[in-house]
């Protein structure tokens, strides 16, 4: 939708100037030359075009230079490219125009956010295709992904204005992706606000009740936040330092996170905020004694918690988090959180990998330094370009890959002589091995850890001390696949099953061929086919290859090949006795073909009443079981049937992240004809016929059926797990109300 006139030239200049004027840094009158040079291109470029918002376009890339300049704190070159960064994608500007006009940074800046508008394979998905380009891009200028952030955080902000379908694959492509980004760059308000707004979108009555509930005990908070501080605040002031003292909510997300994973209410949640003090450093003592320092007079007031000291001043977070937590014990008998750090330390968190940068560039002394943080970032990026130097695999699974890698949180395991080697949690004792070295991965055998043997898909924690064991005689199999999950590890393994994959391919290519010959027919396309889906693999190549290796035999393809055989008889004497000109069958009645005519993706999925499950075009899936009442979402699985997960669903998040194009619209309607299969655990003080109260109330009571039931009981406490079939969440939560209730039980959930 086009305007008439020109009525918003003043409102965007003066949109830009604030923009400019607003930002952390100070720039050149050739800097600002430059940026008001892309200003007036990008506004001519996207002149006329509205949002879905009904604004004027031009105020979105004015708004996400805003957050690079504001928020993120990058130069005049970010905010060029910020600015012309949806020009060459959505007008007829190349980035050879870019690049002409402004040089060949801020073009490849530009090109790195430039996404694909298509791409002819369509069982490829261009969500992730666009993510891997972005972070092939990054790999040589991490601008290209802190502008990024700044887009995806502004569509955020813009959300209400979309299509709930559109809404929901946006929402969690953000939470699959880009709010872990933000956080591995250190970047924490971008990623709690993004965490927030995800929420607002996907789960909004929760959101809303939250936060009504943030805002009823404002004032009393408030009033303890100052009873706590003033104390402090007296003893900070005696010895002269220079500080400021504030407490902050925890983010709505995290709070409802936290309620979902310990399965308790808002009102059961102590630690809802946390006190902070920033302060201003002194030339006489460096950051790390005045946090230590503050650390001793706060303690002579308050009572610590020694179990939950966390001290990010002596081993900084990778992403460059540095702060001291200290948990004391506050009036009334409440714990109450304690962050000390210095204003560099504070900007670093909030900011990030910008704010470092900008740091060091104004301090000479620190220019040639090598933080902790430069070197965790160099690795990242190190690891980063070795993935997609070494990625054989589609976009989809290098994004798999992507977050297992280098946006899961870190463990640190040691080596025999102590030296510390830092993997992505749930790696495995051969993750270990091949970080180390490749030869000793590839020898590996097995490893004592923390001096036990164990295997190499030993699941490594936080400490363990590891020794590897190898053989010479031992080479990489294929299996260790299954449990490898480094991208180092994974590449590895498999460079050095190439060279046997390549002899297998041709000895199971051989034996496949020889066996169609003897039946009389002849290798084609349709066969191998047959064949393939008979074994379940995905090609001919994994076909010929797993053949070859003996891992499959050759029944199955006599089998087809039998098969082959007797159909083709069949339909000849088919054909016979009814004759070939057999009239199908015809569907005249309109509604069905102006249904048959309508995109699958815009059909909605109404979970019918009273129907067999197993006609329904729907099926629940099996990873999150969703019942009705859960908040849910589908997915396309097939022309005919939508998948349906829950969205808190981990599998569903990443579904909607990488194949937005598929979610459909699914709503519950009531299934009193239909039961659904649910799992709950019961664990409590045990008593003698506890269980059998338990079984009562379920049976007699709720007039519930019982599918499955373990009871285990030890040391007077007893755990159940029971998978039950109810109609909906509302009968669900119905009969854990009354097992609550039941005597000695102390918590029943949800699994």
């Amino acid at each position: 939708m086009a305007d008439t006139k020109d009525t918003r030239r003043e409102e965007a200049l003066a949109a830009f100037f604030d923009m400019m004027n607003s930002s952390l840094r100070t720039f050149t009158s050739g800097e600002v030359s430059i940026a008001h040079k892309a200003f007036l291109l990008a506004y001519e470029a996207h002149k006329g075009v509205r949002r879905k918002s009904g604004e004027a376009y031009i105020m979105h890339p004015i708004a996400v230079a805003k957050i690079v300049s504001h928020e993120v704190g990058l130069g005049y070159k970010s905010i060029a490219a910020a600015l012309l960064h949806d020009v060459v994608e959505d007008t007829d500007y190349t980035i050879d125009d870019i690049e002409g006009m402004f040089g060949e940074k801020i073009a490849f800046l530009v090109d790195g956010l430039t996404k694909f508008d298509s791409i002819f394979d369509k069982s490829v998905s261009i969500q992730a295709e666009n993510f891997k380009k972005m972070m092939l891009a990054m790999a040589d200028d991490i601008r290209v992904v802190l502008i990024k952030l700044a887009d995806r955080l502004h569509n955020m902000r813009t959300l209400g204005s979309m299509a709930p379908q559109k809404q929901e694959k946006i929402a969690s492509e953000t939470l699959y992706l880009y709010a872990p980004l933000a956080h591995r760059l250190g970047l924490y308000n971008i990623k709690t606000e993004m965490e927030d707004l995800t929420m607002k979108f996907q789960f909004p009555r929760i959101y809303e009740e939250l936060q009504s509930k943030i805002a009823a005990t404002a004032e009393e908070r408030d009033a303890y936040i100052k009873t706590f501080t003033e104390p402090v605040v007296q003893r900070l002031n005696e010895h002269s330092i220079v500080y400021d003292i504030s407490g902050r909510i925890k983010s709505v997300y995290s709070i409802w996170r936290k309620m979902e994973t310990k399965q308790v209410s808002f009102e059961e949640i102590y630690d809802l905020f946390a006190v902070r003090i920033v302060f201003k450093p002194t030339a006489d003592m460096d950051e790390k004694q005045q946090c230590w320092r503050i650390y001793s007079l706060v303690t002579d007031i308050y009572k610590p918690n020694y179990e939950r000291l966390r001290d990010w001043i002596s081993t900084p977070k990778d992403n460059g988090y540095e702060s001291l937590h200290i948990t004391v014990m506050g009036a009334f008998g409440r714990w109450v959180e304690l962050q000390i750090r210095s204003e560099r330390m504070n900007e670093v968190a909030e900011r990030g990998y910008a704010a470092h940068w900008r740091y060091k560039s104004q301090h000479e002394s620190r220019q040639n330094e090598v933080s902790p943080f430069d070197a965790a970032l160099d690795k990242w990026l190190m690891r980063l370009r070795e993935m997609l130097a070494n990625s054989e695999e589609n976009a989809t699974e290098f994004l798999d890959q992507l977050k297992l890698n280098l946006f899961a949180s870190e463990i640190a395991v040691y080596t025999p002589k102590g030296k510390m080697v830092k993997l992505p949690k749930q790696s495995a004792v051969i993750d270990f091995a091949y970080e180390i070295h490749t030869a000793i991965g590839n020898k590996a055998i097995g490893a004592k850890v923390n001096h036990k043997l164990v295997p190499l898909s030993y699941v490594l924690n936080n400490g363990d001390q590891v020794e590897m064991l190898t053989a010479d005689n031992q080479k990489p199999q294929a299996e260790w696949l299954a449990f490898a999950t480094t991208s180092r590890a994974r590449n590895q393994i498999k460079i050095a099953l190439k060279a046997e994959v390549k002899e297998y391919f041709q000895k199971g290519k051989q034996a496949i061929e020889e066996t169609i010959r003897s039946f009389g027919a002849q290798p084609n396309a349709m066969l191998y086919k047959r064949i393939t889906d008979a074994y379940r693999v995905t090609n001919k190549q994994e076909l010929f290859s797993q053949v070859g290796a003996g891992i499959l035999q050759l029944s199955e393809v006599e089998k087809v090949l039998r098969k082959q055989r007797r159909s083709k008889f069949l339909r000849y004497m088919e054909l016979q006795l009814l004759g070939a000109g057999k009239r199908k069958k015809s569907y005249d009645d309109p509604s069905l073909q102006e249904a048959a005519q309508q995109p699958i993706s815009k059909r909605a999925f109404l979970l019918k009443e009273g129907t067999d499950p197993s006609k329904l075009a729907y099926s629940i899936a099996p990873c999150c079981k969703p019942i009705p009442g859960d908040s849910v979402i589908g997915f396309i699985e097939e022309e005919s049937k939508a998948l349906i997960h829950k969205k808190i669903c981990p599998v569903a998040i990443r579904e909607a992240a990488q194949h937005g194009d598929k979610i459909v619209n699914v709503k519950w309607t009531e299934h009193k004809g239909i039961y659904f299969l649910a799992r709950v655990t019961i664990s409590g003080i045990d008593r003698i016929g506890l269980l059998r109260d338990v079984v009562k109330i379920i049976s007699d009571e709720m007039n519930v059926n019982i599918r499955h039931l373990n009871a285990e009981s030890h040391d007077g406490l007893f755990e159940d797990e029971l998978d039950v079939y109810v109609h909906s969440t509302t009968d669900l939560n119905n009969l854990i109300g009354k097992l609550q209730k039941v005597e000695g039980v102390k918590e029943v959930k949800r699994i």
